[in-house]
C-alpha cells in the first residue's frame, strides 16, 4: 500500500518531504509502474530509470513557470505520477485515459506532445529565446536527452545553434547505454569512456578545494587547474565535444543517488550559458528482470507476479504473429538466397524483429542508430554501389527523411525498399505514432512504386518483386496480427491489382490489410441481396487504372478503403484517375483517416469509430443506398454525413 504517492498532488509536495521520505515515494512510483504493467503493456524499462532524475528535477525547479522538455518522451510516466495525475494513472494508453507520451491537454507541465527523438534541445532553445525577447528572462529552460537520441542530426544542429547563442540552458543527457536496443556507434564510445572515468569531476572539485586553501600559491595553483580542465576533460571524459559546441560539460553522475542528484541540479541551475549535465541511468532500475534484459522490458508485454516480491515478474506467453514478423523471416530467407541484400534500420532493430538478420548477417546488417535520414542517404549509396538495401523502419519516423527520399533515392532512381512498419493506426501509442501519412508523402515521388499487402498471403510476393525492380519502392503494413483471405492467389505483377469478385452494385477496393474487414462486410451485404465486388488493389502506383475504371463504370458504387489518411492518399488516387478518365466521380466513396489527428486506443476500438470495420463498411454502405433510393440523382456522395470525421 503506498503511502507518499496518494499525497502528492503536484511537484510542491514533494518539497514536504525528507530524504528518506523521498527514497521511499521513488520506491512507490516504481510499485506504480509495475502494477500497471501487469494489466497492460507499456514503456516500462526507460520509466524505471528516471524516477530520481524526474524527483530531482521537480525538487529544484517551478515547471509552472520555468521549461521542461522530455525529449522522444515515452519516459514520462514518472512525471505523470507527481503532476497531478497519479489518480487516473491506471487509464494509461488506454481509449479516453492519460497517453503515454506528453500531452499538453492533460497538464500545465507538458508542453509539447512528443514521440520523435531528437526534437527537445531545439524545442526548449526556442522556448528560451521566445522567453528572452518577451521578458521573460527569469525562467529555466531544460530538456532531458538520451543517449539513444543524441546523434541524430537536429541534435547537432541545436547544440551548434545554442552553443553560438550562447543563450541560459540546461541539456541532461540521460545516459542509460540505450536506445530502445543498445546504442550504436562513435559517439557510443565516447560515453562509454566518460562511464569509466566518473571519478573526474569529484577529483577535479577536491584538487581544486584543497589547493585554494594553500596559502600563496592556493591562487595560482588554482588558476592553473583551471587551465589543465580542458585537458583532463578531452582525456578522461566525452566532455570536450561539448565544450567545444560551446557547452559547458558536468559530469558524469550517478543519476539514482537522489541526493547529489538534488546537489548537482542546484549547482548548475543558475550558472550562465549553455551547460550539459551528463546523468548516468540504468535502464529498468529497480526492477532485476528490466535492468537485466532492457530491450524486452523496453515495452514488454503484460507481466505476471510469480512469486513474493514486489519485483518477481514472468511475461505472459502467447500472441498471435504479426505482419512484422512475416517481413523479417521473408527478409531473412531472401538474405540467404541473394548476397546483395541488406538490410538498415534506424535503432528499431527488436520493434522490427530484426535481431536473427543482425546476428546471421552481421556485414550486411545496419543499425545507424536514431537517424532516419542517414539511413535513407546510406541505403541510396549502397544502391549506387550496386547492392540492393532495404530501409525496414516505422512510418512515422520515415517522415523525418523526406528530403532524402526525394533528393538521393527518387531523384536518383536507385532501388531502395522502403518497409514501412506500423503503417496506419498503431493503437495506444497515438498520434505521435500513428503511419497515417505515407500514402501521401510517398505517392509524391516520380520513379516510386509503391504496394501494400492485402493479408498475410501478398506479403512475401510483394517483398520479392520489390527487390526485382530497377527503381525505389516501398510496402506499407500495420502493427496488428495476421489476417488471411482465402482464395486463389493471383500472381504478383507490377501494377496489377487483385479481382477477387466482382459484382453490379458494389465494389470494394481495399488497399493494404483492411481486406479482410472489407470481404467480411461484402459477405454480410450480399446476405442482403446485393450484388457485391471486392477488389484487393495491392498497388498505389502505379495504380491498376483499367481495372479501377472499370469498377466505376460498371458498379452502381465503388468504395474505396485504406489505413491512411484521405487527404492525398489511395482513394485521392481513384478519384484522380477517374476524373482523367472522364468518369463519374459522384460514384466514388472513400474511407479513410478523416482530416484530424486520432488519439489513443486500442487498434479494433479505432477502426470501429472511424467505421473502417467490417460493421462500420457495411453500414456506411447501407445508409449511401438508401438515401440513393429515396432521392436520386442527387449528389448524395458528397453529403458531410459520409465523412465522419470530416
Amino acid at each position: 500500500m503506498s503511502r507518499f504517492l496518494p499525497n502528492i498532488q503536484g511537484p510542491q509536495d514533494l518539497k514536504k518531504l525528507s530524504n528518506q521520505e523521498l527514497t521511499l515515494l521513488a520506491q512507490e512510483m516504481r510499485d506504480e509502474l509495475v502494477r500497471v504493467l501487469s494489466i497492460r503493456p507499456a514503456h516500462f524499462a526507460s520509466n524505471l530509470g528516471v524516477v530520481e532524475l524526474c524527483l530531482a528535477l521537480h525538487l529544484t525547479f517551478d515547471f509552472r513557470k520555468d521549461r521542461l522538455i522530455w525529449d522522444t518522451g515515452h519516459q514520462i510516466y514518472p512525471h505523470k505520477l507527481i503532476t497531478g495525475r497519479q489518480k487516473d494513472f491506471s487509464s494509461i494508453r488506454t481509449k479516453g485515459g492519460l497517453m503515454g507520451y506528453p500531452n499538453p491537454d492533460e497538464s500545465e507541465f507538458d508542453l509539447f506532445m512528443t514521440g520523435h527523438a531528437g526534437a527537445s534541445i531545439s524545442t526548449v532553445l526556442g522556448l528560451k529565446a521566445g522567453d528572452d525577447q518577451l521578458g521573460e528572462t527569469q525562467r529555466h529552460s531544460v530538456a532531458v536527452i538520451g543517449d539513444g537520441a543524441l546523434p541524430s542530426g537536429i541534435v547537432f544542429e541545436a547544440l551548434n545553434n545554442a552553443g553560438g547563442l550562447g543563450k541560459n540552458l540546461l541539456v541532461i543527457l540521460n545516459d542509460n547505454e540505450m536506445s530502445i536496443c543498445p546504442r550504436v556507434g562513435a559517439l557510443a564510445r565516447c560515453l562509454d569512456q566518460a562511464r569509466l572515468t566518473s571519478f573526474y569531476q569529484d577529483s577535479k572539485r577536491q584538487a581544486r578545494d584543497l589547493l585554494t586553501k594553500i596559502p600563496l600559491i592556493g591562487p595560482m595553483a588554482k588558476a592553473a587547474l583551471e587551465q589543465l580542465k580542458d585537458g583532463l576533460k578531452a582525456f578522461l571524459t566525452g566532455g570536450m565535444l561539448f565544450e567545444e559546441l560551446g557547452f559547458r560539460y558536468f559530469g558524469p553522475i550517478d543519476g539514482h543517488d537522489l541526493p547529489s542528484l538534488r546537489k548537482w541540479l542546484e549547482d548548475v541551475k543558475n550558472q550562465k550559458g549553455p551547460i550539459l549535465l551528463h546523468v548516468l541511468t540504468q535502464k529498468g532500475h529497480g526492477v532485476p528482470q528490466a535492468s537485466q534484459d532492457p530491450v524486452t522490458y523496453h515495452t514488454p508485454p503484460v507481466f505476471e507476479k510469480v512469486g513474493p516480491e514486489r519485483t518477481i515478474l514472468a511475461l505472459k506467453k502467447g500472441g498471435s504473429k504479426a505482419y512484422t514478423d512475416v517481413v523479417s523471416n521473408c527478409l531473412h530467407k531472401i538474405m540467404q538466397e541473394n548476397g546483395k541484400v541488406a538490410v538498415i534500420t534506424a535503432a528499431m532493430c527488436q520493434g522490427n524483429k530484426l535481431e536473427k538478420i543482425r546476428e546471421e548477417f552481421p556485414t550486411r546488417f545496419f543499425d545507424v542508430g536514431i537517424c532516419e535520414s542517414h539511413a535513407v542517404a546510406f541505403a541510396a549509396g549502397m544502391a549506387k554501389a550496386g547492392a540492393r538495401p532495404v530501409v525496414d523502419i516505422y512510418s512515422t519516423f520515415l517522415q523525418r527523411s523526406f528530403d532524402q527520399i526525394f533528393q538521393e533515392v527518387a531523384l536518383q532512381n536507385l532501388p531502395v525498399v522502403f518497409c514501412m512498419d506500423r503503417a496506419g493506426l498503431t493503437g495506444p501509442d497515438g498520434p505521435t505514432h500513428h503511419g497515417v501519412f505515407d500514402n501521401t508523402y510517398m505517392r509524391l515521388f516520380p520513379n516510386m512504386t509503391l504496394m501494400a499487402p492485402g493479408d498475410e498471403l501478398d506479403v512475401e510476393p510483394m517483398l520479392r518483386l520489390a527487390l526485382q525492380l530497377k527503381g525505389p519502392s516501398g510496402i506499407r503494413y500495420p502493427k496488428a496480427s495476421l489476417d488471411r483471405v482465402e482464395r486463389d492467389l493471383v500472381p504478383m505483377e507490377p501494377g496489377q491489382a487483385e479481382v477477387i469478385e466482382w459484382g453490379e452494385d458494389i465494389i470494394l477496393i481495399s488497399y493494404g490489410t483492411l481486406l479482410k474487414e472489407c470481404e467480411k462486410a461484402a459477405s454480410q451485404l450480399r446476405e442482403e441481396g446485393l450484388s457485391v465486388g471486392l477488389i484487393n488493389a495491392r498497388f498505389l502506383k502505379p495504380l491498376d487504372r483499367a481495372t479501377i475504371c472499370k469498377a466505376i463504370e460498371e458498379a452502381t458504387v465503388v468504395i474505396t478503403v485504406e489505413e491512411s489518411t484521405l487527404e492525398g492518399g489511395f482513394g485521392s488516387a481513384v478519384l484522380e484517375a477517374a476524373n482523367a478518365a472522364g468518369l463519374d466521380t459522384r460514384k466514388i466513396l472513400r474511407r479513410g483517416i478523416p482530416d484530424h489527428f486520432i488519439p489513443h486506443a486500442e487498434r479494433a476500438e479505432l477502426l470501429k469509430d472511424l467505421k473502417l470495420d467490417h460493421q462500420g463498411i457495411v453500414e456506411l454502405t447501407k445508409n449511401w443506398l438508401a438515401r440513393a433510393i429515396e432521392s436520386p440523382g442527387e449528389n448524395e456522395l458528397h453529403k458531410p454525413e459520409y465523412f465522419p470525421g470530416h
